[in-house]
């Protein structure tokens, strides 16, 4: 009798079956979240060990804040931050993603092990960025955004949210294929709170649906967000974990193949339960 099982979608050598957890490695001592206060490499490999640990099957490692108004960081400090940390996480056989706009620190964290990169500007920032991915033949994770950090906020002025947000990342998504990078190797992340306000964020949340229609895996980096926040009354982001958990879980629902997160324990278990809830 043959099997005519399809078989489980991948993306960088992990199954999308189900949801994965992405956990959040921020090498810097000024992320928005208080993620970052205690930068030191060594808490972090083992902050890093134990969220692989938990059940995380990426972990994203960044040594630059991409908060609104963040100032830029030399790809030379972003480097020193990130590379002992990800030699470390990589030479542990975790599965590492560089979160990095800049071409010389992806060549270097991809040398030190890292295998995915993870690009808040979706490989505009640097002219030497989509070229070096396409050589290198690795999954990458292609971010909306519009601006930079310092001046994203004031471009969340859309003539309609989710058809711009959709053709522009589509076109962002075109420029890697004419790069020459695979589309199997494509991952797409709406860009949850990068030129988005408040409601905006919610309604893309709610179309998810839109993004999985251009053909590739999505993520959805929600944890610990400003919209978040707002919806739950918390000020402190510190604080956001039970609401990122629920933003995380309705993500899942509408699709999301990867759920970057904070908090990799909590939604490890809450994903378990959604999963073994849906299927009774």
């Amino acid at each position: 009798m043959t099997d005519t099982t399809e078989p489980s979608p991948r993306w960088a050598g992990l199954s999308l079956a189900n949801p994965l957890v992405m956990g959040i490695i921020n090498v810097t001592p000024d992320s928005f979240s208080g993620g970052g206060a205690d930068p030191d490499p060594p808490t972090l490999i083992e902050a890093g060990r134990a969220m692989r640990a938990a059940g995380a099957a990426i972990l994203d490692v960044g040594g630059e804040s991409t908060r609104p108004g963040a100032a830029a960081v030399p790809p030379e400090a972003e480097i020193a931050r990130v590379v002992p940390v990800i030699r470390a996480l990589a030479g542990d056989g975790a599965v590492v993603s560089v979160d990095t706009r800049n071409a010389a620190t992806m060549r270097a964290a991809l040398e030190a092990g890292a295998r995915i990169v993870n690009d808040v500007s979706g490989l505009r920032h640097d002219p030497e960025a989509a070229g070096l991915v396409a050589a290198a033949g690795c999954p990458v994770i292609l971010m909306h955004m519009r601006g930079t950090p310092a001046t994203m906020n004031a471009q969340a002025v859309y003539a309609d949210l989710l058809a711009d947000v959709v053709a522009e990342l589509a076109a962002t998504r075109d420029a890697a294929l004419e790069a020459g990078i695979a589309p199997a190797a494509i991952a797409l992340d709406p860009g949850f709170g990068f030129a988005k306000q408040g409601a905006q964020n919610v309604a893309l949340l709610r179309a998810l649906p839109a993004f999985r229609a251009l053909g590739h895996p999505v993520l959805a980096g929600v944890s610990r967000k400003r919209f978040i926040g707002e919806l739950a009354g918390e000020p402190d982001p510190a604080r956001r974990d039970p609401g990122s958990i629920a933003a995380a879980l309705f993500a899942a629902g509408q699709g999301a193949a990867i759920l970057r997160v904070h908090d990799v324990p909590g939604t490890v278990q809450a994903l378990r339960v959604w999963q073994a809830l849906a299927a009774s």
